[in-house]
C-alpha cells in the first residue's frame, strides 16, 4: 500500500486577497479586547463555575444553597462567584445577614443558551 503525502497547509505566499486582508483588518478591535474577551471565555473553561451560572439561571440562589445543590463546599462556591462576580458575570444582594447570587444580565443567558444550543447540534 503507497504510503499518503500529508496535506500541505501552509501558503508560500504573503498576501493573495489584499482588499479582504484590509477590510477584514478594519473590522478587527484592538488586542486588549481580544485580552478581555478571552479572559472571559476562560471563565466558561471551568464545569463548576457553568454549573453555577446554569443554576443560577434557574433561581437567585444563596451561597450554602449553592454549595448543597453542588455538593461542594461553601468556600469553594464563595471562591468561583468571586470570580465570576469580577467578570461581571453574575450580580450579588444583600437581605439581612444573607447573599443571594443571580446572574448579572440577559447576556449570561444567551451565552449560556447559546453554548447549550451548540453543543446539542
Amino acid at each position: 500500500m503507497a504510503e499518503e503525502k500529508p496535506e500541505k497547509t501552509l501558503c508560500d505566499c504573503d498576501i493573495i486577497h489584499e482588499e479582504i486582508v484590509s477590510a477584514v483588518r478594519q473590522q478587527l478591535c484592538g488586542r486588549e479586547t481580544y485580552i478581555e474577551l478571552a479572559t472571559l471565555f476562560k471563565l466558561f473553561g471551568d464545569a463548576t463555575r457553568v454549573q453555577l451560572l446554569h443554576a443560577l439561571e434557574q433561581h437567585e440562589m444563596c451561597v450554602c444553597d449553592l454549595a448543597a445543590l453542588l455538593g461542594v463546599t461553601k468556600s469553594a462556591i464563595s471562591h468561583q462567584l468571586k470570580s465570576l462576580r469580577i467578570a461581571r458575570l453574575v450580580k450579588y444582594r444583600r437581605e439581612g445577614q444573607n447573599v443571594y447570587y443571580a446572574l448579572a444580565d440577559d447576556h449570561v443567558k444567551k451565552i449560556l443558551d447559546m453554548g447549550y444550543e451548540h453543543i446539542s447540534e
